[in-house]
């Protein structure tokens, strides 16, 4: 498939992602919504959604990077799209980028229309907005997250019926405690009262209702 950055396949670049993100290396694969950048000073392919690319340009640096770039990518769907690399990424050991100052570390185990099911041995069930997804990166085979043994790591979490859509999936929760992206706001840690209108009526903990915006909610997990 032809894209915008077939001149650029093979160069290094610098990426400029929403929320003042910036990554350089070599860019490996794109397609029509999504850049695949191999890092090579940590090793990783970076699969990153075109939608957060704020600019992207050759890199001018003069400095040397000494690395040799795997033959092989770790997902190599047969046309690459942010919706094929994750069903590609399913049941691999991940590293997913939403927001904050942290990453997540787990499994997908399930992927619907717009948010996928994510399961992680810290955070458990989540579920999360693909339309808010920074960048993925997959881990070596064989790698677990935090060096746990199999024994100590289930990779499917109890099944529970899933919504085709992110707002039918958070109404299906309703009079549930929920922790709202990742919960470093005390305000997104709370009772889910009700959905309406693309509007989350939350309690805290002080009884205080509080309404978000539907559309800007990355995550959601059940404690």
């Amino acid at each position: 498939m032809l894209t915008d950055f077939v001149d650029l396949i093979g160069k290094k670049i610098e990426v400029e992602i929403s929320g003042g993100n910036f990554h350089r290396g070599v860019l490996v694969d794109s397609g029509l919504d999504i850049i695949v950048l191999f890092d090579g000073k940590s090793n990783s392919f970076y699969y990153i959604p075109f939608v957060h690319v704020q600019r992207l340009k050759e890199s001018v640096s003069e400095e040397e990077d000494f690395y040799t770039q795997p033959s092989e990518k770790p997902i190599e769907p047969e046309a690459i799209s942010f919706r094929k690399a994750l069903t590609a990424a399913k049941g691999l050991f991940v590293q997913i980028y939403v927001t904050g100052n942290k990453t997540i570390h787990g499994y997908l185990t399930s992927i619907m229309t717009d948010y996928f099911v994510f399961h992680s041995p810290v955070y458990k069930t989540m579920f999360i907005s693909m339309n808010h997804v920074k960048w993925l990166i997959p881990y070596p085979p064989e790698t677990t997250p935090y060096s746990l043994s199999k024994e100590k790591l289930p990779l499917m979490p109890k099944s529970t019926p899933l919504a085709r859509s992110f707002d039918e999936q958070i109404k299906k929760l309703e009079n549930e405690l929920l922790i709202l992206d990742g919960g470093g706001n005390p305000e997104k840690i709370g009772l889910l009262h009700q959905v309406r209108n693309n509007k989350i009526t939350l309690i805290t903990a002080e009884g205080q209702q509080v309404y978000w915006n539907l559309e800007h909610i990355k995550t959601i997990q059940i404690p």
